[in-house]
Formats: structure tokens, C-alpha cells, sequence
């Protein structure tokens, strides 16, 4: 690094972080779909030239290895040598790197300076419609890949800047909402432009040799982190297994397993045993294996928030999955509804190793992100509408913290679910209910509270299309807490007839039908009867278990009297020293 102070370095590294910032809030301000604008279901981030991860900006955790594998997949089709100044690449196989579901499309952009790529720019997020057989384009019923959506297999958009005309009419004759996805590409590739000119404006600044050495430090210094706080874990081999039981398509539920190795230099993810691709659309590809083991390595390995993710923090990591799993599906069987197998991979990982490390994991959590989409045909406009969005549950609680109450799963990341106002404005909706779901597992520390949400039809016509695993396994406990509870999906019609399910496909709905989402609570951690009667008390007073629960499940006797609450801690420690 001779020629070029640590500051200076420090500086660029600084600002390439905050280029792939200002892409993701790019995006999120232009964009015309609420999955974005509102839900943030997208990511973004630099790679070098030769598309190791350099910066990245949070917004959906499973998306973040894909910026890596993505770039590389169009350098492995395309070459650098056919790269050009303005080009921009669609892609969103998920078998060849893009690694998710067809409505998430990956662009990227390489960035010149000169004549030399010296980074590329990189984002990929969900799309509302992208064609397919369903409205909204993922499907719970799905047997092959075909069904789901228009397929990119990493083509040009833009060429030195232009746009290929007959890509954006292909994308309007085959979706359901053209103006909104149209727009969201343009909204996309602009982000894109807006990280190369920061980068490009680092480089007028210090220079390219600059840029490249900063890149460098920043690989290094994210390898020497991470083999610092390998040195910290528990070291040997643990394991894990389970169940993926979503209903889909009637299949039976998937046994999956998982075998975590992890010495001084490497921590290895061996999924080999667990069960094979199935005909729904609930497979991940190896790409998508390879997303959540980063989302659940980072996790444990250095979960501070100001640590930067990047190729050389990542790379003790390794993988081990034959082809053809429900963890790496081939062409052509289904994956859009992915999460699934992607969220489960991730709970196996921590499973294994929660009792060895209850500092840095909490118990299980509602894990599925319960994929939702009410659509139709607007009685009023006349036009499709779709709304998309995951939704929020009850995580796990830690070895000293309950555990948090209506969060999205783990690897959905820093997105939300739409806001009420916003539902009801932009779609033929009443949210008649956004409340606590009050069954999480008991323990010293309490799982988090899961939700119920409350969808009104107010239209002659809409269809449910919902996904949800742990409808029949809950949220593990640990350390003797107790299990969470399960998500689930319920349908009352005007007529009074319910239906509960874990998934429903293109379920038809009319005007007042209602909806309801139900997520689990997380699991417990430690003896219930280790809890402090305090917390009993507060949650009484906060009502969110009643005087009886307190009794029957902590042993603590609070009693009313005058319309007042209060905590008999000598009789509590009686009860609990004659349990």
C-alpha cells in the first residue's frame, strides 16, 4: 500500500460503503410498488471487478449473497471482454446464481473508469408481477419453474446506456401490472447509475490504484475478523434436524438435517441427508442455500451491526449439498416460494449450536415468513390489483431477554409489512385487526408474541394466495423453556363458514369475506418457574397473559383486590417450593 496513508484508504472504503447506502435509498424513494417503497424487500451492494462482495446496504438478509453470485454469473456468461460502459444486466435465474425466486431480479452494472471495470454495482429485489400463471406471480401450487413468472437467463437491459426496447415491451406483454413493473425497473437501474457515479467520483478523487488497494484492505480485514471471532466459538461438529411442513401441493412434510463444523479457519454447513427436490414450489437452489447459510454465519460468527460484510468475511464459510435437494433444487422444479427451505436452513444452523452458544442465539422463532398475496380485479378502476408482503411474528427468547414481539423471520432482514393506512389506501381492503397473537412459549424469559392481522374484502372479487410452514412443529425451547406456537391462515366467509389452513392457493374470495393471518409466538427460554415474579406481575398488568396463566404456568400468585393487582411473593415461594 505504499504511496497511500491507512486514513486515505479508510476513507474510500468509507465511501464505497456509503455508495451501495445511497443506491438502496435511491431505490426505495422511486420506486412505484409498495413490496419496495413500503416493505423494502430489496438489497443492494458493490462487488470488485471480479464480483467479490465489497459493500453491502440491509434490506432483505437473503438477498445479500446473491449481489456476489450474480455478478459472477454474468462474468461466466458474458466476460469482461463484452462488457461496455452503461451496460446493465437482468438476471433472475434462480439455478445460475440470482439464487431466489423469479420476482427477484438482480441487475448489474459494471463501473468503469477508463478503459478498466474497476467495480461493479449491483441490487436485486422483488418485482409485484412478473408474469406466470398466478396473479402476483409466486405461486404455493407451482410443479415446475415455468409456471412462475418470465425468466431473465442474464441478459442485457441496457447497452452503453440505451435501453433494449424489445426486453421492455417482452416485460409489458407478459405481466399483469406493466406501468408499475416497468417503472420499478427504471427506479432499479437508476439506483444502479447513482452508484457509479459515487464511485467513479472516489476514483477522480484519489485514483484508481486508490480504489483498488482500499478494496483490498477491506477483503482482508473482513477475512481477519472473522478468523478472530471463529477462535471464540465452541469448536467440534453439531446437528440438527426437522421438518418443512407448508401443505404444499399435498406433499408430505420434508425431513431436513443439518451438520455444523467449526474450527479455528472454517465453519462448514454439511446439509447432505435431508430430503429430495419436491414437485412445490418450496425448494431453494444451491444459490439460495448458499444466502442463508451467509444470513445465519453472520449471525453467529460477528453479529455487531457495525461490522461490514464482505467476501473476505465470508470466505471460511462452506457449504456441502449434493444437486437435486430440497436445499439445491435443478431445473425445472419450482422454487417460488423458496423461503421456506431457505428460512428452515437457517433454524437448523442455529438449533445445532444453541447450546453451546445461548449468548449469541435465542430459541426458535415463527420462522416462515408467511408470503401473502390478495389480489384481484379492482371493481372500481377496473385494473389488477396485488398486494405482496411477508408478515410478522414472535421471535425466541435469549438467555436473558424475552423475546421480541411482531418482527419479520429471520431472513426477510431489515423489511416491514405494509402499514395499515397504506393497505387500505391503495388497495380494496379494511385492516379490521392488528393485534397481539398472546401464545408464545413460556420460560425464566418469554418467547415474543406472534400477530393477528385482519384483512376485510370490500370488492365483488379478490383470491388468497398464502404460504405457511410451523403450522404443525412449533418454535423450539431451549434450556427447558417451552414451544412457541404455530402460524396459521384463516378464511371466514360472509355466509359464516371458516376454513383454517397453513397454505391457500388462488383461494377465491368475495365482498366480505375476511382473512385472518395468525403468526406464532417464539419459544421460551429456561424453567418457567425461574421467572421473576415481577415480570410475572408486569405481564398481568400489560395483560398480556391473565391472573390464572400467571398461576398455573410461573406458580406466582397475584391477586385482585378492589380492582387493584397485586404480587404475593411469599405464597409464590410456596407454591413454587411444592411444585
Amino acid at each position: 500500500m505504499a504511496g497511500v496513508d491507512r486514513f486515505t484508504l479508510e476513507n474510500v472504503a468509507d465511501g464505497l460503503v456509503a455508495a451501495a447506502d445511497e443506491m438502496f435509498l435511491s431505490w426505495a424513494r422511486t420506486s412505484q410498488s409498495t413490496i419496495i417503497y413500503e416493505v423494502l424487500d430489496f438489497a443492494t451492494g458493490l462487488t470488485d471487478a471480479e464480483g467479490n462482495l465489497i459493500a453491502q446496504a440491509n434490506g432483505v438478509t437473503g438477498f445479500l449473497a446473491t449481489i456476489t453470485y450474480s455478478v459472477k454469473s454474468v462474468l461466466k456468461k458474458i466476460g469482461k471482454e463484452n462488457l461496455k460502459p452503461g451496460d446493465i444486466i437482468l438476471t433472475n435465474d434462480p439455478y445460475t446464481g440470482s439464487g431466489t425466486h423469479l420476482c427477484d431480479v438482480s441487475a448489474i452494472m459494471p463501473i468503469f473508469y477508463g478503459d478498466k471495470i474497476i467495480a461493479f454495482a449491483a441490487n436485486k429485489g422483488h418485482w409485484n408481477e412478473i408474469g406466470g400463471k398466478s396473479l402476483g406471480s409466486w405461486s404455493t401450487n407451482a410443479t415446475e419453474i415455468y409456471q412462475e413468472g418470465l425468466q431473465f437467463p442474464i441478459i442485457k437491459a441496457y447497452e452503453q446506456g440505451k435501453l433494449n426496447v424489445a426486453i421492455r415491451d417482452m416485460i409489458e406483454a407478459n405481466v399483469r401490472t406493466p406501468s408499475m413493473t416497468v417503472g420499478d425497473l427504471y427506479a432499479q437501474t437508476a439506483a444502479l447509475r447513482v452508484a457509479e457515479k459515487r464511485v467513479l467520483e472516489l476514483c477522480s478523487r484519489y485514483g484508481s490504484d486508490a480504489i483498488e488497494m482500499a478494496i483490498k484492505q477491506m477483503l482482508d480485514n473482513g477475512k481477519k475478523l472473522a478468523l478472530q471471532e471463529l477462535e471464540k466459538l465452541p469448536h467440534g461438529t453439531f446437528e440438527a434436524e426437522g421438518y418443512i411442513d407448508t401443505e404444499a401441493n399435498d406433499i408430505d412434510d420434508v425431513y431436513i438435517k443439518a451438520k455444523v463444523t467449526i474450527t479455528d479457519d472454517s465453519f462448514t454447513i454439511d446439509l447432505t441427508g435431508s430430503g429430495d427436490q419436491v414437485p412445490a414450489p418450496i425448494n431453494c437452489s444451491r444459490y439460495g442455500a448458499l444466502g442463508a447459510a451467509r444470513v445465519v454465519y453472520r449471525a453467529l460468527v460477528c453479529p455487531h451491526a457495525d461490522t461490514e460484510g464482505n467476501e473476505g468475511f465470508y470466505s471460511p464459510l462452506k457449504v456441502i449439498v449434493p444437486d437435486g435437494t430440497i436445499f439445491s433444487a435443478v431445473r425445472p422444479y419450482p422454487v417460488s416460494c423458496n423461503w421456506e427451505a431457505f428460512s428452515h436452513l437457517v433454524d437448523l444452523v442455529v438449533k445445532a449450536v444453541a447450546e453451546c452458544v445461548p449468548e449469541r442465539v435465542t430459541a426458535g422463532h415463527f420462522l416462515s415468513i408467511v408470503g401473502t398475496i390478495v389480489g384481484g380485479i379492482d371493481d372500481k378502476t377496473k385494473e389488477p390489483f396485488v398486494l405482496c408482503e411477508p408478515q410478522a411474528g414472535g421471535w425466541g427468547a435469549g438467555f436473558d431477554k424475552d423475546g421480541e414481539s411482531g418482527l419479520v423471520a429471520i431472513d426477510d432482514g431489515e423489511t416491514y409489512i405494509i402499514p395499515a393506512e397504506v393497505a387500505e389506501h391503495k388497495y380494496p381492503i379494511v385492516v379490521e385487526q392488528y393485534s397481539f397473537n398472546l401464545q408464545s412459549g413460556a420460560g425464566e424469559y418469554r418467547g415474543g408474541y406472534g400477530l393477528v392481522r385482519d384483512y376485510r374484502i370490500c370488492n365483488s372479487n379478490a383470491e388468497l394466495t398464502t404460504i405457511a410452514s410451523r403450522y404443525r412443529y412449533k418454535p423450539w425451547g431451549l434450556k427447558g423453556g417451552n414451544e412457541g406456537s404455530n402460524n396459521k391462515v384463516q378464511v371466514y366467509h360472509s355466509d359464516g363458514k371458516m376454513i383454517e389452513r397453513a397454505t391457500f392457493s388462488n383461494y377465491p374470495l368475495g365482498n366480505g369475506d375476511l382473512i385472518r393471518f395468525i403468526t406464532g409466538g417464539g419459544g421460551g427460554y429456561g424453567d418457567p418457574l425461574s421467572r421473576d415474579p415481577k415480570m410475572v406481575l408486569e405481564d398481568v398488568e400489560n395483560e398480556y397473559i391473565t391472573i390464572k396463566e400467571a398461576n398455573e404456568i410461573y406458580k406466582v400468585d397475584i391477586k385482585l383486590k378492589s380492582e387493584n393487582i397485586y404480587l404475593d411473593i411469599e405464597n409464590t415461594n410456596n407454591l413454587r417450593n411444592n411444585k
